[in-house]
């Protein structure tokens, strides 16, 4: 269905250094649902998406995460990509705003890499979740049950490995996401 999302604002969060195809894919089958993705980063301007090693394409950037108010947003994706990830988990206004979502329940969803953001923001713990495998021993001792399926939702939070999961992924946060209700807050502005 083209309408699941309609209403949602969906922030996504990513710097320079993410994976393309991980900020990409997500970002398509949110539009395609209904929903509107906001590009949340680090500082204001473009940043520059990545292939694997190689440099991708410039995105331009939505909100600067330091100013961004979670509130404004109905739920949380975390594209992967090593440098971003890492980027992001080092960045205190980044990790307490992925910290926010989950205070107040909302969906979030990561993929690959972006474990690390979630292991910083301290919101793993007690959690079933999956990331770039690279991570589990990290994942583990923050708390969570790492397993190694291409998709895990476990409450409000979905997980994923990597690129070759992106098809199950992006189902799974369309459906997660849109068995969220949205807040329905008229904004004075």
């Amino acid at each position: 269905m083209a309408d699941e999302l309609n209403g949602l604002t969906v922030a996504v969060l990513a710097t320079d250094g993410v994976e393309q195809v991980e900020l990409d894919r997500p970002w398509q089958a949110l539009e395609e649902a209904g929903a509107q993705p906001e590009l949340v980063s680090l500082e204001a301007g473009e940043i520059t998406a990545y292939e694997h090693i190689d440099k991708g394409d410039s995105k331009k950037v939505d909100a600067v995460v330091s100013s961004s108010d979670p509130d404004e947003y109905d739920a949380l994706v975390l594209p992967g990509g090593v440098i971003n990830g890492d980027f992001v988990r080092a960045d205190a206004d980044a990790v307490a705003f992925v910290k926010a979502f989950f205070d107040a329940g909302k969906p979030v969803a990561a993929i690959c890499h972006a474990g690390w953001v979630l292991a910083e923001a301290d919101v793993v713990r007690g959690r079933r979740m999956t990331s770039w495998p690279s991570l589990q021993t990290d994942l583990r001792n923050a708390g969570a049950t790492w397993v190694d399926e291409e998709v895990v939702v476990d409450g409000n939070l979905v997980t994923s490995r990597n690129p070759d999961d992106l098809d199950a992924f992006t189902a799974a946060i369309v459906e997660q996401f849109a068995a969220e209700p949205a807040e329905d807050e008229d904004a004075d502005d």
